[in-house]
């Protein structure tokens, strides 16, 4: 038994080492952490020019707070489009008979596009044509005759009946044959072209999609929850990924008809078609600024704490040859890509401290 009790006593001082052995292990960590999370901050101080003060012997960084302009921006997602970007489709049921332009082509409007077979007017046409030859002979002669007084009224009437009637014939047929071409509706380049000769078609399949970039757009869907802060006039920022740049521009449209389907209303903005080489749906990322306070106090969001709801910071307060960290509640505004709007409660060139937020105490002396 008392073997037992030794084996016991022996496990527990064992124990009690390992214990004490892992918690200075620990404490050596923390101490580690702590430093090398000093070093870090006091360098990125150093590359965006904050400044590095001592608080209880530890490092901090600090800003200066001024006024300066505070922004936000509604972002969504827009496409690039032409002003004018349409569908020539067929305007009569018929086969393609031939093709006479390809993607990338400049048409004129009215240009013919592409032919459907008409053959069976174009039979009835070559017939009346030389039925009205004959009966447009019949007339002049007869009108000869009548201007000379030679022969009846009804003769002459008759002939000239007969002759209009055919010009009418003439002309509705002239008609229809028009309808078995698919001409381009405005001047542009032909961006799409979706038939093949021997293919059947009707009114209303798309044959070719003509496009005008003389005109530029940005055009986007925003959500109907800022249907009362986004208005035509509104500055907006574009950002094309495909070159990584930026334009600025306004609102040059925005719909009164919301969408009841996705519940959004369509904006455009017109942007100069020299900026880039536009594409047809090019995705654009459309930045509306919907706030602006031109003399604003803004700070990092990670800056500003809270106590029970009560948003506060902590600043460098002059307390004789000393600076002391000192707790001071905020009233905040809009927030905005990291940073946030103080409404209330920072004046012009206080000294906010901006790490070690979490270890920092009111009253804690910092060193300059």
């Amino acid at each position: 038994m008392k073997k037992l009790v030794n084996l016991l006593m022996i496990a527990a001082v064992i124990a009690t080492v390992s214990c004490s052995d892992n918690t200075a292990k620990l404490e050596k960590m923390k101490a580690e952490y702590e430093k090398l999370g000093n070093d870090i901050r006091a360098l990125e101080a150093n590359l965006s020019g904050q400044d590095t003060l001592t608080v209880s012997g530890r490092n901090v960084t600090t800003l200066t707070a001024k006024k300066d302009t505070f922004r936000t921006f509604v972002e969504i997602q827009g496409s690039v489009d032409g002003e004018e970007n349409v569908v020539a489709t067929p305007k009569t049921v018929g086969v393609v008979t031939q093709i006479y332009v390809k993607q990338g082509d400049m048409v004129r409007k009215g240009q013919v596009l592409a032919q459907l077979d008409a053959s069976v007017l174009e039979q009835t046409m070559k017939e009346v044509t030389t039925s009205y030859e004959f009966i447009n002979d019949l007339y002049e002669r007869q009108k000869s005759l009548w201007d000379q007084k030679i022969g009846s009224e009804v003769q002459y009437l008759s002939a000239k009946n007969n002759k209009e009637s055919l010009e009418l014939k003439i002309k509705t047929l002239n008609e229809q044959l028009e309808l078995y071409k698919i001409t381009s509706p405005i001047d542009g380049s032909v961006e799409d072209l979706s038939i093949k000769v021997g293919q059947s078609v009707a009114p209303g399949v798309p044959a070719f999609r003509v496009v005008n970039f003389s005109r530029v757009k940005i055009v986007a869907d925003v959500s109907e929850a800022y249907s009362g802060t986004i208005r035509k006039g509104d500055a907006v920022v574009l950002h094309f990924m495909t070159d990584n740049i930026d334009f600025r521009g306004t609102i040059s449209f925005a719909s009164r008809f919301i969408n009841p389907v996705n519940r959004t209303f369509r904006i455009e903005t017109y942007v100069d078609p020299k900026l880039l080489e536009f594409r047809a749906n090019m995705i654009a990322l459309v930045k509306i600024q919907n706030y602006i306070n031109p003399q604003a106090f803004s700070l990092p969001v990670n800056v500003v704490l809270k106590d029970r709801d009560e948003p506060y910071i902590y600043v460098a307060a002059k307390s004789g040859n000393q600076y002391q960290a000192v707790k001071k509640q905020v009233k905040t505004g809009r927030t905005y890509n990291g940073r946030i709007e103080i409404a209330q409660g920072l004046s012009d060139g206080d000294i906010v401290i901006t790490s070690g937020l979490y270890t920092i105490k009111a009253g804690d002396v910092i060193a300059l």
